[in-house]
């Protein structure tokens, strides 16, 4: 697998909007104190043409617009990393206009976003053999001041951080709204972690990380974008850690969407470890794919909804504790 080179101490951050831009409050500002806060830290900037737009439905712009933006400042050399402005619900929709054959063959950049941006990390993983990270969005990076998580996400793209954990607290309910664009994530409730199928014995495993929103993967299993059975068979002797989490998907989509996963060889590798992250809360999701350990979502869609009529999940939910109790 390709691993993209660290950002430098004064490499330039690029903005891209391959799925929802940062249009409309609290992410226009957030978008903007983030920038500030790159550039105080000597970063210069390099801001895709998408990343103000808004007239697209459900993704910044048209999916061919978008689609290029993605491949041309993918393969720039004036930017050593990409963060995507947030999420969205149609990025699935841009993927014929990007150009994956280029990206293959372009210098590998680390790429940063989640949610509905699944569409471009799970897919430089699968079809370019490239890593990337399933993390925070642009905006998220304007809070005053950074949640550990975003201190981390930062130190990642540097090359500083080489471990990632858990964190104690997260939120059930975020204080950012219009008049507050730049509030922190607001942390009261505890992490519970559990493991199953049940059992109080400490467990560990070890693999490939491969992942993101269900919502998006399911919707890609299948069709000329899925060579997801080829990853798992180059790689079946390191093993695979799935990181799985659900936006819109209720409790028995949820099961329909493992099942279909399973049955589409997803999960074939005997290696194979799941983590839960997002769901409605409504219960367990039984998964007969190895051992398990299930987080378990705060509120009926795991952090809100992904449209930005409402509340974008990509701008609100955090790197690794998620929006939800562990259980």
């Amino acid at each position: 697998m390709r691993y993209p080179k660290n950002l430098s101490e004064h490499g330039t951050i690029g903005f891209v909007a391959p799925s929802f831009g940062c249009a409309t409050e609290p992410y226009h500002t957030a978008f903007l104190n983030a920038q500030k806060k790159f550039r105080e830290m000597g970063h210069p900037l390099d801001l895709g043409p998408n990343c103000y737009a808004d007239c697209g439905i459900g993704i910044s712009n048209t999916p061919e617009a978008c689609g290029r933006e993605l491949t041309e400042y993918y393969c720039s050399d004036k930017n050593e990393v990409l963060i995507s402005c947030g999420g969205g619900e149609l990025m699935c929709e841009t993927l014929d206009a990007v150009d994956f054959e280029q990206i293959r063959a372009a210098v590998p950049k680390w790429y940063m976003g989640y949610s509905d941006n699944t569409n471009m990390t799970y897919l430089l993983a699968t079809l370019c053999d490239t890593a990337s990270i399933y993390g925070p969005c642009a905006a998220a990076f304007g809070m005053e001041p950074w949640h550990p998580s975003l201190s981390d996400a930062y130190a990642l793209l540097r090359g500083q951080k080489h471990t990632v954990n858990g964190y104690d607290l997260w939120e059930k309910e975020s204080l950012k709204d219009t008049e507050h664009p730049l509030e922190p994530y607001h942390v009261t409730e505890q992490r519970i972690l559990h493991v199953f199928p049940g059992t109080e014995e400490a467990f560990s495993a070890q693999g490939r990380l491969i992942g993101g929103c269900m919502d998006c993967l399911v919707n890609l299993l299948g069709t000329t974008y899925d060579k997801t059975a080829e990853f798992v068979e180059k790689y079946k002797d390191d093993g695979l850690i799935w990181f799985l989490e659900s936006c819109d998907l209720n409790v028995m989509a949820i099961r329909r969407a493992v099942w279909q996963m399973k049955h589409a060889g997803w999960f074939s590798d005997r290696k194979t470890c799941c983590l839960w992250t997002g769901t409605d809360g409504a219960g367990p999701v039984p998964c007969g794919v190895g051992s398990v350990e299930r987080l378990r979502g705060a509120d009926h869609y795991g952090c809100g909804y992904r449209t930005p009529r409402t509340d974008d999940a990509a701008g609100v939910r955090k790197l690794c504790n998620g929006a939800g109790e562990r259980k």
